[in-house]
């Protein structure tokens, strides 16, 4: 059956993003975000679980919100008062409810790039 997953890795210091939140939104027919869950990454930069599984994912559009703003500031003395990137949002499409859909965030204070895992 089909599922929903994601990892972050900082890219800056060269480790999974561990106890990171993250948001999965649901996003209507009219544009509207429905909050699904709120989750924290584990020591591995991953979900303990898929954020959606069988029956709970269908098709359709979801955002994941992520908050590496308050992740790097834990660690990174000399960033700016107000972070350059605080909540990385990205929006994405399920067209097959069966198929694995893993979406992987690589982050740094000042970029990030994501794709269609496997």
């Amino acid at each position: 059956m089909g599922k929903l997953t994601t990892h972050v890795l900082d890219t800056a210091n060269g480790c999974p993003a561990n106890d990171l939140t993250i948001e999965l939104f649901a996003i209507d027919s009219a544009s509207q975000k429905i909050l699904l869950k709120t989750i924290v990454t584990n020591a591995d930069g991953r979900t303990d679980l898929p954020l959606l599984a069988d029956a709970e994912l269908k098709v359709g559009v979801y955002e994941l919100v992520f908050s590496v703003g308050a992740y790097f500031a834990r660690f990174e003395s000399d960033l700016m008062e107000v972070p350059f990137l605080d909540r990385v949002p990205i929006q994405f499409g399920v067209s097959d409810s069966t198929a694995h859909y893993h979406v992987p965030l690589l982050a740094s204070p000042w970029a990030y790039s994501t794709y269609r895992g496997s």
